[in-house]
């Protein structure tokens, strides 16, 4: 009989004292989710920022495509970290995250040059019938001028 009130008080015990020393560690508050919903609403103005005028005038497209892209990263960084609760996560994380990010590198750098290079391997066969807009001095050997009204004008 003992043994079993024994065993109840420790049942009881230790939810309490779980549920008192992890509370924090399981998830943010609303108070966090909201200022991440905030940032992401500004990071969200700023990308949309790229497209304005002000912005073309004084910034190159060069630094529109990084400064989208950074803002991107953090955005997926802040979604990933907060609302997919990694931030709270066990180290284990980084045993899966950290060889994805090089893998992911490495892939990049190894398909940059064939994308690069890739008009300057093509056969001529291919070249004729891509989908690209004509140039001035493939239209020049032609003799066609890719003009609709000059095609229309010629025959009456």
């Amino acid at each position: 009989m003992s043994g079993q009130s024994g065993i109840e008080s420790h049942e009881t015990d230790a939810p309490s004292d779980h549920a008192d020393g992890h509370e924090g560690h399981h998830g943010g508050s609303i108070k966090t989710y909201v200022a991440v919903f905030v940032a992401l609403c500004l990071l969200t103005t700023a990308s949309f920022f790229t497209y304005s005028e002000f912005w073309r005038e004084h910034f190159s497209a060069g630094a529109g495509w990084a400064f989208m892209m950074a803002v991107s990263c953090t955005k997926a960084l802040l979604v990933v970290l907060f609302f997919m609760h990694l931030l709270y996560e066990a180290n284990w994380k980084y045993v899966l995250t950290i060889p994805m990010v090089f893998m992911s590198i490495f892939l990049v750098l190894m398909l940059v040059p064939d994308v690069g290079l890739r008009m300057n391997r093509v056969s001529e066969e291919r070249r004729r019938h891509m989908a690209l807009e004509p140039m001035p001095e493939l239209q020049s050997l032609d003799g066609t001028s890719g003009d609709a009204t000059d095609a229309t004008s010629a025959h009456p």
